[in-house]
C-alpha cells in the first residue's frame, strides 16, 4: 500500500502522551546481540537482524505488554513499516527523481507470540526481519501496480485498534541541517498525524545512538516508563 497523507482525528492531540527514549550505540549493539543470538537459537539460525529491526522488537512487545489487559492468544497484532524503494528497485530510481517512493508493509504476529518470555525479543525480531527481506523488486513493483489499479490512503481514523506504526528513519541526516542557528540538539516531530501506537525514530546526537518517540494512551506511557525490561535498554 502506498500512503497519502494521514489525516489527524480520532483522539486529539492533548489526549495522548509523548515520551522520548534514548538508546546508546552501546545498548543498540546489546539489544542486537540479544536479538540474534536468541532468533538463532529459537529457529536454528537465519539472516542477520539489524539494530533498528531489534529496537522495533523490544518497543512492540514492551508496548504490548503494558497495553494488554485480557490478551487473545490467538488474535494478530500488527506492526505497520514503511520501506523506501529507491535502492530496492533494479533498475534504481534516478538520483534527481522528487516524491515519494515507498511502500508500506505490516509485520503480523499473534498475542501470544507478543507476550512470549523465551528468546522473546529474538522470535519477535526475526518475523520483522523476515518482511523486510521480502521486499525485493519483483514484489515492490507488485505492489504498485496494484495501487495504481487500486488506491488506497492511508487514514488515522481508519487504522485497526492495536496497531503500531513505524515513521522516519535513524539513517536521514536531521543533525546535518543547519538554518543559521548551528547545529540541531535535538528533534522532534510536533502534533500532526499522532495516534496511540505512533512510533518516530530519528538518530541520535551520538553516532549510532537512536532517539525514539513514542505516542500512546497517557496510562500505557506511565506503565512503560515504569517497564523495567524495556527500560533496561534506555538510556547511556
Amino acid at each position: 500500500m502506498v500512503v497519502g497523507n494521514l489525516e489527524q482525528e480520532v483522539i486529539p492531540p492533548q489526549h495522548l502522551k509523548e515520551r522520548v527514549f534514548h538508546f546508546s550505540r552501546e545498548k543498540l549493539a546489546a539489544l542486537k546481540a540479544q536479538a540474534n543470538a536468541e532468533s538463532a537459537a529459537a529457529a536454528g539460525g537465519g539472516s542477520q537482524i539489524s539494530s533498528l529491526q531489534s529496537l522495533i522488537s523490544h518497543i512492540w512487545r514492551a508496548v504490548f505488554r503494558n497495553r494488554s489487559n485480557n490478551p487473545d492468544p490467538d488474535r494478530d497484532r500488527k506492526f505497520l513499516l514503511f520501506f523506501g524503494f529507491r535502492s530496492r528497485l533494479q533498475p534504481r530510481v534516478l538520483e534527481d527523481y522528487f516524491g515519494n517512493a515507498l511502500v508500506s508493509q505490516s509485520v503480523v504476529l499473534k498475542e501470544s507470540e507478543l507476550l512470549v518470555a523465551e528468546k522473546g525479543l529474538g522470535r519477535v525480531a526475526a518475523a520483522v526481519n523476515r518482511v523486510v527481506a521480502e521486499q525485493t523488486d519483483e514484489k515492490l513493483k507488485e505492489a504498485m501496480e496494484s495501487w495504481i489499479e487500486n488506491p488506497k490512503f492511508l487514514k488515522i481514523g481508519e487504522l485497526e485498534e492495536g496497531l503500531m506504526l513505524l515513521g522516519s528513519s535513524p539513517r536521514y541526516d536531521v543533525y546535518g541541517n543547519d538554518f543559521g542557528w548551528g547545529k540541531p540538539v535535538a528533534v522532534r516531530s510536533g502534533a500532526g498525524n499522532k495516534f496511540d501506537g505512533k512510533v518516530t525514530v530519528y538518530p541520535g546526537v551520538e553516532a549510532g545512538s537512536m532517539d525514539v518517540e513514542i505516542c500512546l494512551l497517557p496510562e500505557t506511557a506511565e506503565r512503560l516508563g515504569r517497564d523495567l525490561e524495556f527500560m533496561a535498554a534506555v538510556g547511556v
